[in-house]
Formats: structure tokens, sequence, C-alpha cells
């Protein structure tokens, strides 16, 4: 884990992907994409079904190291329309004593009414002092954002000119793109300019880079 301050407040990094925001006990999420691989198979795409129902094991280990007040999810929660998967995450959020809160994304096409029925609250975006919550990056003047959507990833050179492709947190100026939280998700690589700030993580720990970023 890694630990930075943004705006005086403390954040820390997480393997997973997700961000602990100390002062409001928040967990942050982004890019869950629950429910992808049963929306896969079911149009005929062979998944392995090892892929399914990684998160709440994810997500328990998170909240045993830093018990939240909230749970933030920074948008495509369900990758789709609901399936089995949606039982599986009904019966999930039923047992949370947090406060769930859901920024939707492009992805999450379930209805409002049926996250609010879970306790869910649902909202377009979010801000609270000086921080914004949003599921695509957006341009802040005055605001710090957090945000998911681009999945972002490195490409790294290594000693035996290897590739390694890795996800990362992308920490800009006046926002910080999480990495997907979700297992079975894809990589966009991001390409950091001078001032960019990236801290890559394998899953089991949390590294600040500053070269070799191709």
């Amino acid at each position: 884990m890694k630990e930075i301050i943004i705006r005086n407040q403390r954040f820390v990094l997480h393997p997973s992907g997700a961000i602990f925001w100390k002062k409001m006990h928040t967990w942050l999420l982004a890019d869950v994409h629950l429910g992808k691989v049963a929306h896969f198979r079911k149009h005929g795409i062979a998944v392995p079904r090892k892929a399914e129902g990684g998160f709440y094991q994810k997500a328990q280990n998170l909240f045993d190291l830093f018990p939240p007040k909230r749970i933030l999810f920074l948008g495509d929660l369900f990758h789709s329309s609901k399936n089995n998967e949606w039982l599986l995450f009904e019966a999930w959020a039923k047992k949370q004593s947090a406060q769930l809160v859901l920024i939707k994304g492009n992805h999450d096409l379930i209805s409002t009414r049926d996250f609010n029925a879970l306790g869910i609250e649902v909202f377009a975006s979010l801000s609270e002092g000086d921080f914004s919550f949003s599921h695509f990056p957006q341009h802040h003047h005055k605001s710090f954002g957090f945000c998911g959507h681009l999945h972002p990833g490195v490409k790294l050179h290594g000693r035996g000119k290897q590739l390694l492709k890795l996800p990362c947190f992308f920490h800009s100026t006046n926002q910080l793109i999480l990495p997907a939280f979700g297992t079975f998700t894809g990589l966009h690589l991001v390409k950091p300019s001078p001032n960019d700030r990236i801290y890559v993580t394998t899953g089991k720990g949390v590294q600040e880079i500053n070269e070799k970023i191709i």
C-alpha cells in the first residue's frame, strides 16, 4: 500500500486498485463490472467461470483492513443489465452496514430504482469540499477529482528487454484515475506528462514509477 496526501487529506492506494479516504472512512472503487462473465457467456463467449465472483472476497479483504463507513463506487458497478450476478450482489449489499453510493457509469444500465431498493444512493456525480467524484475523467479548475472509466495501465521495460503491462493509479494535477477493481477487465495504456505521477500495482504492492514507461 502507499499513502499519499491530496489537499491535506490522506488517501491509501491499495494493491487491489481501491483507495481508502482516511478522514471520511470511505473506500473508493471504480469499474467493478459485476456480471461481465455471465454477460459474455450468455452471448456465447466461452469465459471461464473462475473469473466470476472474485469481487466479494476481494472487497471483504479491504473492509477487514480499514472498516468503512461508506463505499463509493465510481461507475460501471455492473457491466450490463441484470443477470445471475445480481442475486449475489443483492445478498451482499443487504449485509453491508456501510453506506453504499454509486456514481453511475456508461455500463450501469440497471435502473436507479433497483439500486435504491437495496439502499444504494445513486448520483451522476458528487462533490464534497475540495473533492469531486465522477465516472468519466473531467477537467477540474478548483476541486480535485477522482474517477474511473479508463482502466489505466502502463507498459514498462524490463532489464532483459521484456515488456510488462501493469494497471496503475494515474495522478495528474487535479485528478486521480483509479485502475479497474474488476478482475475481468482490460487496460488502457496512458502516456503521462512530466508532471503526472504514476503508481503501478501488481496486485500485491503499489509503487510509484518515474521512468521506463513506453
